[in-house]
């Protein structure tokens, strides 16, 4: 029996050893007190490094427990390696952060954790109660995130607005699941899928069902029309939580969205399409004419997001292999270039006070060379300009798309893309050839975990074209999983 038990929990050990040493961090944290914050932050972050060794050294075979609830795969594993990367990489960009502005409360990293355990089974559930669980999991943490810094008003009203409009989504949710489940009979991937398969009375009703769901998750991604939370949030959050809004949870939304549409909704694929390229359209358009009146640089990022999230959609319109390596590929390149960023906006201080608009950047390159010009790559990856790793990024998404047959939506993606790239190459024009007004010097970077995640990025997207087959390989690998 206890054979079977183990044997039967193999595939979430990971976030189970998250979970027991998260619980025994609370308890530590309720007992010390804030004084805790450094030991529970450095404890999350090796355990965290530690689920990341477990995954990697697992079996990456087709495997399920939990009834068939959970599925692990090759795809499932990838994905949580890239989550699990980027929570690491977001808690040593935010501790020194946290301490200088009183922030540093043992609950922040341990948000962190249970929002990680959230978004990884994400990843590999095959169940509608598996996915609600999930999602409001990882949800909740993020809402009292976001809100985290109790003592500023646009943290707190920033943490409300994302819980309103979160409660709205997942009502969405709950009302599409509820109506799959009534005229398919079931909660099973398989199941439903299978029910699809009979094209009876009940296959418009499961469509319907369909298109709440997806209205829900796009909310989770931050798409048109879904998207109104995102700028308010990423402006109004502490500069760290919105560093982790922006690498983490969306490669996790993405990945559920990837295997629901594989494996519950493969039958209708021509359906989801035709979501997908409207939604994705779209956010392109939108988060590439928005942008360009922000002076804000989090406000930026957050149409950026937004536009990023609508050529991540692109792959998905095939419903086929080559489209979804494409999309986690798109993920990955995505996740590291914007960890860069927000080291280096991490370490823009004057004062003591952290710069965030946009002019504050004039003279930038003359004052802080070394954070002018890692922006300023990174700026090039996001704009998609080669031999940068953002541009092969978004080479292989419109491919995928055209390989699809879905030609005016990929000239349509280059269009946006164009669009995109001025408000990145302004900030470079800022940093280069305006003036500065403030002839304050900049602060020394605060971290040096700054500058390691900073330099290590940079080298990532400038090198990523002498070797692009390792990402490749393991994209197509996941994506193949999905198909067993």
């Amino acid at each position: 029996m206890d054979g079977f038990s183990t044997l039967a929990l193999t595939p979430i050990l990971p976030e189970i050893f998250m979970a027991v040493v998260g619980m025994l961090l609370l308890m530590i944290g309720a007992f010390r007190g804030q004084s805790s914050f450094t030991f529970v932050t450095g404890t999350t972050v090796v355990t965290l490094v530690a689920a990341m060794v477990m995954v990697a050294k697992a079996d990456w075979s087709v495997t399920d427990t939990l009834n068939g609830m959970v599925m692990m795969d090759s795809f499932a594993s990838i994905m949580k390696i890239a989550i699990l990367a980027g929570l690491t990489v977001s808690l040593l960009l935010s501790h020194k952060w946290l301490q200088q502005n009183n922030v540093a409360v043992f609950e922040y990293p341990l948000l962190v954790l249970f929002s990680g355990i959230g978004m990884m089974l994400m990843t590999s559930v095959s169940n509608l109660l598996g996915l609600y669980v999930a999602l409001e999991l990882s949800s909740l943490c993020l809402y009292v995130l976001a809100s985290i810094h109790r003592d500023r008003l646009d943290s707190t009203e920033a943490g409300l607005k994302y819980f309103i409009l979160g409660a709205l989504s997942s009502g969405l949710l709950l009302f599409g699941m509820s109506l799959i489940y009534g005229f398919s009979g079931s909660v099973s991937y398989a199941e439903i899928a299978a029910a699809l398969l009979s094209k009876d009375a009940s296959f418009v009703g499961i469509i319907v069902g369909m298109a709440f769901l997806l209205a829900g998750l796009c909310f989770k991604i931050s798409t048109v029309p879904f998207h109104m939370w995102t700028p308010d949030v990423y402006q109004g959050a502490p500069t760290p939580v919105t560093a982790l809004f922006a690498i983490v949870p969306k490669v996790a939304a993405f990945a559920l969205i990837i295997r629901l549409m594989v494996l519950a909704f493969p039958s209708i694929q021509p359906h989801m399409a035709q979501i997908f390229v409207f939604v994705s359209v779209a956010s392109m358009l939108w988060g590439g004419f928005a942008g360009l009146v922000q002076d804000n640089i989090k406000r930026l990022l957050a149409y950026s997001s937004i536009a990023n999230m609508g050529y991540a959609l692109l792959g998905l319109l095939g419903g086929q292999p080559e489209g979804i390596a494409a999309v986690v590929m798109y993920l990955c390149i995505y996740m590291a270039t914007l960890a860069g960023v927000f080291a280096v906006l991490m370490g823009l201080q004057r004062s003591g006070k952290a710069i965030e608009n946009i002019p504050d950047f004039a003279g930038l390159s003359k004052t802080s060379p070394f954070e002018a010009y890692a922006l300023a790559a990174l700026m090039f990856s996001m704009a998609g300009i080669p031999p940068m790793a953002g541009f092969f990024a978004k080479l292989f998404i419109i491919q995928s798309a055209v390989a699809a047959g879905y030609f005016v939506v990929a000239v349509v993606g280059v269009l946006a893309s164009v669009v995109g790239a001025y408000y990145y190459i302004r900030i470079i024009k800022v940093m280069f050839f305006d003036n500065a007004e403030n002839t304050v010097p900049m602060d020394k970077m605060p971290c040096q975990w700054l500058r390691v995640v900073s330099v290590a990025s940079l080298a990532f997207v400038m090198l990523f074209t002498v070797w692009p087959n390792g990402l490749m390989a393991e994209a197509q690998l996941a994506a193949a999983s999905l198909f067993q």
